[in-house]
């Protein structure tokens, strides 16, 4: 009876983990549900709230196994918060990176890393940034950009489960303060926890969220890094969807403060929408099938470039 009993129970750990190990349609949406939650008050810097979803982001990282990079998984900084035209006064706010580590496997090429990205701030109950500059109201910013922390939090898992096929090192970072200037991505790239030379390309979701019909999905800086126009339309086949693959181009999300670097980036989005930083902005509009098909193929991405036994090469845009 006891080993009966004992195999039942090893029987369902290992059943977990496989669940663990797979990006599903239900962790996605418990995690989307939870960031743009009205409890959570659109997640403005240095408010509560905000240090609620940080606190939950580092749970998720220790619930899948993710480590946190020299000790902390926490990157503080000082962002100076937008203000509307004819407002002289400059509030601050304190608020965080929240950043995990998955070690590669490969003697020499975990010393090479490829980040992974997403800003889990929005715009609170509105203000400087808001398309309703007047209306004061939860902004629940559900596809900006509770979606790509979401996705994040889904990818980072199945990289860990699947850590072993991993030849490179991988940082995983939901940027602060996005909202208000990209500063979560620019004191990273300016307080870097690695050389940034051995950072050899960075991915961005930011609103993944609302695939259409099409499937299809949006991304800009494909031709940053060799073979990566190539690469990124060959992966849209084998998930289904339809990627619009553009060779610069890189858009205003966290990926450009590291493409200023001359760090290869890949910026992903699923288009824009006319609930774009308003209140409307809701969870019941996200498509959590398309978001999945998202994940998944940004995960297929991810472990090809990082077990590319090739070096990844910057290739800057070429302007006539």
């Amino acid at each position: 009876m006891r080993k009966i009993i004992l195999f039942a129970l090893c029987s369902a750990i290992s059943a977990s983990a496989f669940a663990q190990a797979d990006i599903t349609e239900k962790e996605l949406k418990e995690h989307l549900w939870f960031l743009a939650s009205p409890k959570m008050k659109g997640r403005f810097p240095g408010t509560a709230e905000n240090r609620k979803v940080v606190s939950y982001l580092t749970k998720q990282f220790k619930k899948s196994g993710i480590q946190p990079y020299q000790g902390s998984y926490l990157q503080g900084f000082t962002a100076k918060i937008r203000v509307k035209k004819g407002v002289t006064d400059t509030p601050y706010a304190k608020t965080q990176n929240v950043i995990g580590y998955i070690e590669g496997n490969d003697p020499q090429l975990k010393n090479e890393f490829i980040v992974i990205g997403a800003h889990y701030d929005h715009l609170g109950m509105g203000g400087a940034s808001s398309k309703k500059p007047d209306t004061t109201a939860i902004h629940y910013g559900a596809d900006d950009n509770a979606s790509g922390t979401s996705a994040l939090l889904e990818i980072a898992e199945k990289l860990a489960a699947n850590k072993e096929n991993l030849k490179r090192s991988i940082l995983i970072i939901a940027f602060g303060a996005e909202e208000q200037g990209l500063l979560g991505s620019k004191y990273f790239t300016e307080h870097p926890l690695v050389p940034l030379s051995q950072i050899k390309l960075m991915i961005n979701m930011d609103m993944v969220g609302r695939m259409n019909s099409e499937k299809h999905l949006y991304m800009g800086g494909a031709a940053s890094f060799d073979g990566g126009m190539e690469l990124m339309k060959s992966l849209g086949p084998e998930v289904g969807i339809n990627p619009i693959v553009i060779a610069y181009d890189v858009g205003g999300s966290d990926h450009v403060s590291f493409y200023k670097k001359n760090i290869s980036v890949l910026g992903f989005h699923t288009g824009g929408h006319p609930q774009y930083h308003t209140p409307e902005d809701d969870r019941k509009l996200i498509n959590i099938p398309g978001e999945k098909l998202v994940c998944e193929y940004i995960y297929k991405a991810m472990v090809s470039v990082a077990n590319r036994s090739g070096a990844i090469l910057f290739v800057p845009e070429k302007k006539n």
